[in-house]
């Protein structure tokens, strides 16, 4: 009976590692992911508990099985939330890390903002959230 109990506790835990969407919090990660890879850097720029667009976005868009699926074969997802409630504070440390990701590519401080970035961190193009069909946005990042 233990056995059996473990056996659907690791079939469970292995079904929702392979369709889990694995975020980066680190550019330099996300481009040493990439070069090995041969993937774009999709950099998400949201306010998770503030911006209304950016919940939509990761609602409609990046929580999709979908672009789950499609994401985990073709990008390297980097996140750089700026929450502002209290309990949703980050770490210093990463705090700073998205604070520079912003001074670089989103100097304009739009939420959200998307970049499409290249291995290497060059900028390739940008948007935001559109009221697309997962298929229509995962095409337009391809177009970039």
């Amino acid at each position: 009976m233990t056995k059996k109990i473990l056996l659907v506790c690791l079939v469970i835990s292995l079904s929702f590692k392979a369709t889990a969407q694995e975020w980066q919090s680190d550019l330099q990660e996300a481009k040493k992911i990439a070069t090995v890879e041969n993937q774009k850097i999709i950099l998400v720029f949201q306010g998770s508990d503030w911006c209304a667009p950016c919940i939509k976005l990761d609602n409609e868009i990046w929580s999709s099985d979908e672009f789950k699926a499609y994401a985990k074969e073709h990008y390297v997802m980097l996140l750089a939330d700026f929450p502002r409630k209290k309990k949703n504070k980050l770490s210093k440390s990463q705090q700073e890390k998205n604070n520079k990701l912003a001074e670089e590519y989103n100097k304009q401080g739009f939420f959200p903002f998307v970049a499409v970035l290249d291995k290497n961190g060059e900028l390739l193009g940008s948007t935001g959230y559109k009221k697309v069909s997962v298929t229509e946005y995962i095409e337009m990042l391809n177009s970039i």
